[in-house]
Formats: structure tokens, C-alpha cells, sequence
């Protein structure tokens, strides 16, 4: 049995597509959900779920007794599906290579700090890209600087807006994340 943790800070349709693509097969199992906003969608789509749901408060997030209640779910992949804070240290340390991101460019493109969700669609447009895409990697001490691991593009067109662009990365996110996860846990 391989077991989750996802992680969410808004509206949390990755997490229902990755809770849907799994739903089918018992040997995946979504063990937490842990979120830092107390008034996301995500946490109803939690409770909806049946998953545990943890909402966490900035202390509790840094500190080690978070840590060891992670450990003691015996998490073999955390996943962020539109998290916003930096991963601690401590968390990386306990968990070396089992967290990954999912980021809504093509890093290096349009990451780190502050760029997130419509943020980076802004940009991507401002910068009249030709191309976007989204970006899964594992998470180390800095925002979205870690190794890749996978990458899809689409194709923009000159007349798209941010919103355009951030529907064109949704389908790439919907089609491609659960894919990589259960590449990734099972070596695929």
C-alpha cells in the first residue's frame, strides 16, 4: 500500500483529481490532507473525501511534533497540489525526495517567490510566451528550485489572456499530475 499526504492551500481540484484517479486502486491511499488556509475549498473536498484533514497554523507547521505526526502516517509521497508555503527544512530532511510540487510554468521560467496561480499567468502573458506549461519537481529549501521530473508544454496564442492561459495549464495539470505521482510511486 502506498500512502499520500497532500498538501493544499485553496480550491483543491488537484487534490480531487488525484483522490479520483486513485479511488479505483487499493493499493494507493490518500492518508492526510493538510492545508494552511482554514476557509480553503480544498478542506470541504477533504471531508467530502473522507480524508483526514489537517489544518495547520504557522507554528504548529514549523515545529517537530508537525514532523513526527507526518512520519508517524508513514507517508511514502507528499504531494503539494497548490500549496503556497515554503517547505521546512526539518520536512525536507524527513523526507528526502518523497515531496514534490506541481508548478504552472516551465521552470525556471516564472518561479520562485510570489509566483503562483494567476500571478504567473500574468507574466507569462506580459512576456508574450509563445509557450507555457506546468512543471512537477521535487521540493527543496528554496521555491521551485528543485530537480524536475516532468514537464508538459502547451502552445499560446498571441490573443490569449491570463485566464486563457490558466485554462490551457489546468488540462495539462488534470491530465499529467496523478500520471507522474504513480510513476513515481511505483518507478514507472
Amino acid at each position: 500500500m502506498k500512502r499520500l499526504a497532500v498538501f493544499v492551500s485553496g480550491g483543491g481540484t488537484n487534490l480531487q483529481r488525484i483522490a479520483d484517479y486513485f479511488a479505483p486502486n487499493p493499493n494507493v491511499e490518500i492518508v492526510c490532507v493538510v492545508s494552511n488556509n482554514k476557509g480553503a475549498f480544498a478542506n470541504q473536498r477533504a471531508k467530502n473525501l473522507g480524508i483526514p484533514l489537517l489544518v495547520v497554523e504557522k507554528e504548529y507547521y514549523n515545529s517537530e511534533m508537525f514532523i513526527k505526526r507526518l512520519i508517524s502516517l508513514d507517508i511514502d509521497l507528499i504531494v503539494l497540489a497548490g500549496f503556497l508555503w515554503l517547505i521546512p527544512q526539518g520536512l525536507i530532511e524527513a523526507f528526502p525526495n518523497k515531496i514534490i510540487n506541481i508548478h504552472p510554468a516551465l521552470l525556471p521560467k516564472y518561479g520562485g517567490k510570489g509566483f503562483y496561480g494567476h500571478h504567473v499567468h500574468e507574466a507569462v502573458v506580459a512576456a508574450h510566451e509563445k509557450e507555457s506549461g506546468i512543471t512537477v519537481h521535487y521540493v527543496n529549501e528554496r521555491y521551485d528550485s528543485g530537480d524536475i521530473i516532468f514537464q508538459a508544454k502547451v502552445a499560446l496564442s498571441p490573443t490569449d489572456t491570463p485566464d486563457d492561459v490558466a485554462a490551457k495549464i489546468h488540462v495539462l495539470e488534470q491530465e499529467n499530475f496523478p500520471l507522474v505521482i504513480e510513476g513515481l510511486l511505483f518507478k514507472k
